[in-house]
């Protein structure tokens, strides 16, 4: 249960932070230049939950790495199922956390208008936005597998983790804000609605083929060091 606890606590985190970084600052509509500010709260806060969580559950915190772990037959299916649901109650908790903050602006604040960080395509096709997310994810979860083997990074990894995610912003915000987590997008893109919640399904689909692409590449031994 600790696991499953801190997967919800580091996944609420991640949301908060980085949402709110988006919603709370107006970093959102200040691109390009609102990317980087963007880039590093979602990058330091999985390093920030690496460390903070990583010895209890591994930090996953997203349900793309648990099928990249799962994938490279580190985790047993169980588990990750379970890894997953606690992923997206924190993703919700996150989220409502930030609609509280919001609402307290005493100018009032709109969600339906002015967003709560979620993630959309709207300039790229949506085979475009598809294969963004799908590699993007990818190479993350690569490099989370890759550090995290018996000769990878030690305890650097956390660090290298975060930013690879924040250098991943940095490239593919422009396309679909780079969201590379399904619960990341789920929570806030549904409390919004509209367009928002029309477009979560490739959030759900994209980033798990990509997780579940770079888990094959290491359970086949294409990537693995331990083999």
């Amino acid at each position: 249960m600790n696991k499953l606890i801190a997967e919800a606590f580091g996944t609420a985190v991640l949301v908060l932070v980085g949402c709110g970084a988006v919603a709370l600052t107006g970093n959102g509509g200040a691109m390009p230049l609102g990317i980087l500010p963007i880039a590093l709260a979602f990058g330091l806060s999985v390093t920030a939950m690496a460390y903070g969580i990583g010895p209890i559950s591994g930090c996953h915190i997203n349900p793309a790495v648990t099928a990249a772990v799962w994938s490279a037959g580190r985790m047993e299916t169980g588990e990750a199922v379970k890894y997953i649901i606690a992923q997206f109650i924190g993703a919700f908790i996150g989220a409502g956390v930030l609609c509280l903050i919001l609402m307290g602006n005493a100018k009032g604040y709109n969600l339906a208008t002015s967003g709560l960080g979620q993630t959309t395509f709207t300039t790229y096709s949506v085979g475009a936005a598809f294969l963004t997310e799908a590699v993007s994810t990818l190479i993350f979860t690569v490099v989370i597998l890759g550090v995290t083997q018996k000769n990878g990074g030690g305890n650097v990894a956390g660090l290298v983790i975060g930013l690879t995610l924040a250098l991943l912003h940095l490239a593919f915000v422009p396309v679909t804000g780079n969201s590379l987590n399904p619960a990341r997008t789920f929570a806030p893109n549904l409390y919004v609605g509209g367009q928002a919640a029309a477009q979560i399904w490739l959030y759900m689909i994209a980033p798990v083929v990509g997780g579940v692409l770079a888990g094959l590449m290491f359970r086949t031994g294409l990537f693995n060091a331990d083999k």
